[in-house]
């Protein structure tokens, strides 16, 4: 990090040399206390695309002027209106269009698959996860386990952070899968971990539970949209993820799921049925037996949101135009000024005030950077606040910091240490 320069001139001109600089203007940035925010909380919830509006009105007059005849008629058809997002996502998850359908919210879409991946034998029945996953991860891993009769206690198996480390060593994850071995039904990680940041070897863990012989799954719920993706390639079962974070379609958005391409087509994998997974040819004819679409739509289960699927449109359309590698390589280079900052910052102390538990590879993290502050945490979580500078707690004492490449600048981070470094002195 030698060649970064803590001062607003070298901000700018980075940002001046930016070649996504200009998609700020495409988003609505938040004004508190008066003043613009420094918005660091694209990980909990992504900014409005300015179109997102337009879009949403246009749906909305369709349905005045067409009513039920909106299904057919219109701009834009509401029947076949989720087909346009998988050529779209395509190329930020790393998938064939065929394995990727958009429905429902995360943690539904989590169990839909859960149904099909997790289908437990007396010998083959523990999941494997991550420790501190979102608790809504563990939720549904706990219920699937009780509606098979067994007791999550006893068959959900947790990777630890080693005693004194807070990110999960992925030896220690490939270990614990191959100690379990045949036991194992399915592995299903958090691809980016929501508390410490920590992106997850996915190809490799994948990998371990294939040669044991189980699933694999991922929550991408903060990796998609933030760090590159190779599902297809990988060799990934299934994943989820949510689109109201790095993806910026507005809050409970439409969600999304991929499933593999060997698995798409192969009508005998037990699902939940809904007349929306079913063949289009057939389905107005109204048939008892359901026989499923040959691709990920047919996971599909109910009607989709259309109203949600419009601001989903308004921020996959920005992600086009910007094109997903340039938003990774200024990723990258975010992340890097902002631990460059951070580092300025404890520097600047009479004595460490924060420790940066997300991990430093490049490969294993994305543009959040979680600290964990040594003293005084919520108080200087509350006075960033009172600065317009908008960041998340989670307890018992991180500040996750997430300046994202789509509208935050390198003048933000500046701006972000000068303003931390100011109530530090003053604490």
């Amino acid at each position: 990090m030698d060649e970064f320069v803590n001062s607003l001139a070298f901000a700018q001109q980075l940002d001046k040399e930016d070649p996504l600089h200009r998609f700020r203007e495409k988003f609505y940035i938040p004004f508190f206390n008066g003043k613009e925010s420094i918005y660091f909380t694209g990980n909990s919830l992504g900014l409005q695309p300015k179109t997102a509006q337009d879009y949403v009105l246009n749906d909305l007059e369709d349905w005045a002027n067409f009513g039920v005849e909106g299904h057919f008629h219109g701009r834009t058809p509401w029947v076949k209106y989720h087909e346009m997002f998988p050529a779209k996502l395509a190329p930020i998850l790393g998938a064939l269009e065929e394995e990727i359908t958009v429905m429902n919210q995360l943690t539904i879409n989590l169990h839909l698959l859960l149904i099909s991946f997790y289908r437990p034998t007396k010998e083959r029945y523990k999941i494997i996860c991550e420790a501190k996953a979102f608790p809504s991860d563990q939720y549904a891993l706990q219920s699937q386990a009780s509606i098979s009769g067994l007791n999550p206690g006893e068959i959900i198996i947790e990777v630890q952070p080693r005693e004194g480390e807070h990110t999960i060593r992925n030896e220690d994850i490939i270990e614990t899968i191959k100690k379990h071995g045949n036991e194992v039904a399915v592995v299903i990680i958090g691809g980016l971990n929501y508390y410490t940041g920590q992106v997850f070897d996915m190809e490799s863990i994948t990998k371990a539970a294939h040669d044991v012989g189980a699933f694999c799954g991922f929550d991408l719920a903060h990796a998609v949209g933030n760090v590159p993706l190779d599902l297809h390639a990988w060799n990934v079962d299934f994943a989820c993820w949510c689109t109201y974070k790095y993806l910026n379609s507005g809050p409970g958005s439409v969600a999304g799921a991929f499933i593999h391409e060997r698995h798409v087509s192969n009508p005998s994998i037990i699902r939940l049925a809904g007349w929306c997974g079913t063949k289009k040819e057939k389905r107005f004819k109204m048939e008892k037996t359901f026989d499923p679409i040959p691709t990920a739509d047919g996971w599909q289960v109910s009607t989709t949101p259309l109203l949600n699927m419009s601001s989903h449109r308004a921020s996959l359309e920005i992600f086009e135009e910007a094109g997903f590698n340039n938003i990774v390589a200024k990723m990258k280079k975010l992340s890097a000024y902002l631990f460059f900052i951070l580092d300025e910052i404890n520097a600047s102390c009479p004595q460490q005030v924060i420790e940066i538990i997300t991990p430093r590879d490049e490969k294993e993290h994305g543009c959040q950077l979680s600290i964990f502050m040594l003293a005084k945490g919520k108080e200087i979580f509350e006075s960033l606040k009172q600065n317009s500078v908008i960041v998340d707690w989670r307890e018992p004492n991180v500040i996750r910091l997430a300046p994202t490449p789509l509208y935050n600048t390198f003048e933000d981070v500046y701006r972000f240490g000068e303003i931390a470094s100011s109530i530090l002195v003053k604490k």
